[in-house]
Order: structure tokens, then sequence, then C-alpha cells
């Protein structure tokens, strides 16, 4: 008859069995990466840089499945199978900002997935169309001040920190303007240049060649200090003191996916995202590598999630 001892020791021998199996038989199909956001923004140029550099032994396959501020492709990953082959590239919005601002939630941000690594942050730019006759964040905040809701600032959904950066900078500043949610950044952009819209906290990655083009104007940027990716673009902190608004992006898995499911794919995105090619081409588009463990992840999404609320609850804003 097996004592408890040994029937306990030949658990444990078969637990770390089985789980040194399923590292190595994972992957055993192309693994599904979705992004939230349409393609050409900054969740999807990441999503890309990792599909193009894993070498996991099979593909990474990007799925955009965009809408309702991220929580269509949010949601079919949290019910998704939790055996690593579906995972999802989530952002500030989807992973800490949604839960205070949708009523009913179709995931919990926390208990539905399993985090994998954080991967980048980045500032917002402010960018106006050109015909706004304003070109900094205190002539901005005059002329809204004297034009109430004459200006319309744009998102790619409600809940982004594109969005949520407009709500702060009017509750800081006690200004009004009207909020235009799109389906994605790519519907924007022609009725920003255009002038349907005046005024957008775009993410940098996105907002930046275009400024630096001259089709719009760059006004700030959202984080405290200045990026190194446009060093003469002054803070909105600058002129307007404990303004900061910054744009993460991080992997998750469903919950209950096995930890050396976790751990491989963890150990993938450290090596693909401090590749020299890849650091390089983040540091263009504004990007800045965060990467972290899974536990690292767990404790910033859940400072974001409290840090975020606030803000929801002092701006007012909901979704609709």
């Amino acid at each position: 008859m097996l004592s408890a001892i040994g029937l306990m020791g030949g658990l444990g021998l078969g637990l770390i069995a089985s789980n040194s199996a399923m590292a190595q038989a994972y992957p055993n199909k192309p693994i599904r990466l979705v992004v939230t956001f349409p393609t050409g923004g900054a969740p999807d140029i990441l999503a890309r840089l990792f599909s193009e550099k894993a070498q996991l032994g099979q593909p990474v396959v990007i799925d955009n499945k965009p809408g309702a501020g991220g929580n269509i492709g949010s949601d079919i990953v949290a019910k998704a199978p939790g055996d690593g082959h579906t995972i999802v590239m989530g952002t500030v919005g989807t992973h800490s900002i949604n839960g205070a601002l949708y009523e009913k939630m179709p995931y919990d941000m926390v208990k539905n997935f399993t985090p994998i690594s954080l991967i980048a942050s980045a500032p917002n730019l402010l960018v106006v169309n050109n015909d706004v006759p304003v070109k900094t964040v205190n002539e901005l905040i005059a002329y809204m001040k004297a034009n109430p809701n004459k200006l319309s600032y744009a998102s790619p959904g409600i809940g982004t920190s594109v969005h949520m950066s407009g709500e702060l900078f009017k509750s800081m500043t006690g200004t009004s303007m009207t909020h235009v949610p799109y389906k994605g950044r790519q519907f924007y952009v022609p009725d920003l240049l255009g002038g349907s819209v005046q005024l957008v906290f775009d993410n940098m990655p996105s907002a930046l060649p275009l400024a630096k083009e001259g089709k719009i104007r760059a006004i700030a940027q959202t984080t405290a200090k200045r990026s190194a990716a446009a060093p003469d673009v002054p803070t909105v902190a600058e002129s307007l003191p404990g303004f900061e608004a910054i744009t993460w992006f991080a992997m998750f898995a469903p919950a209950n996916t096995p930890k050396p499911v976790i751990d491989r794919l963890n150990a993938e995105v450290l090596r693909v995202f401090k590749l020299p090619d890849v650091a390089e081409r983040m540091k263009t588009l504004g990007l800045e590598a965060v990467l972290s463990s899974p536990d690292e992840l767990a404790k910033y999404q859940a400072t974001e999630i409290v840090k975020w609320a606030k803000v929801v609850k002092e701006s007012g804003a909901k979704a609709e």
C-alpha cells in the first residue's frame, strides 16, 4: 500500500513530468494573436513585429477584431481555451480603463486573463488640424474657453487612452469639447486632415509621421517627460502640471493557461522585443519597450485599474 508521502511524491513527479511535456508540446498549431483595433495603430504594429520575429515552431497569425473600445477582441480571448493558442495584444483601455467606463463588461479584466508580459508604452500626441488657430497648450485652452464645444476630438473608440486623454484634459482645464468615437484610427484620420474633427490625443506611433510631414500640427505629448522620438514637442504637463496619460500595451492569455506555456510565451516576447532591429523600429515610432514578468504585469495592471477608475469618475465619462 502506498504511503501518503509516497503518493504525494508520485503526484509531484507526475505534475513536473506533465508540465515538462506540455512545454515541449506547445505550440502544436498556429497561435492566434488577437488585436483589438484595426490595422495601422500601435497595437497592430507591435503584434506584427512579434509575428514576424517569433520563433515558436508555429506561425503567429494576426487577427484584427476591432470594436467597442477593444472589448470585442478581448472578449474573444477571454472565452477561448486556456492552451496558449489564442492570445491578445491588450491595451490600457481593454485591461484597465474599460471596467470603470462600461456599465456592463463582457469579461473581467483580471479574472478572465493570465498576464504574459508588458511590451511597450508610448505617449499620446496632442495634434490639431492645421486650420485650428493654436500652436501651444495654453493657446488651445484659451481658445476652448472662448469657444465652448466648438472643437471636437476623435478617438479610435470609447475607453481608449486616446479618449481618456481628452477627458482628463477637459477635466483638468475646465473646458468642453465633443468626443467623436470611431471604429479605429484609420477611419478618423481623413476627418482630422479634412477638419471634420479638429484634434486628437493620438498614439505617437500613429500621429508622429503625419506631424513630421506637416499634415497636422503637433501641440504636445502626454507623458511627464518628452519622448526621444519628439524632443522638440513639449509635454502637456509643462503647461498643465500633473497631466500625464501613458498608453501601454501588454500580452495576455486566457485564464488558467498553464505556467509552462506562459513562461514560453514570456521568454519569446522578451527575446523578440530586445532584438536590435525591433528596438530601433520601436524607437523611431516613439514606442518604449517595457518588458516584464507575468507577475510584474499583474501588479502594474492593478495600479492602473485604480488610477483610471478615479479619472473616469472625476471626468464623468461614460460609454454611450
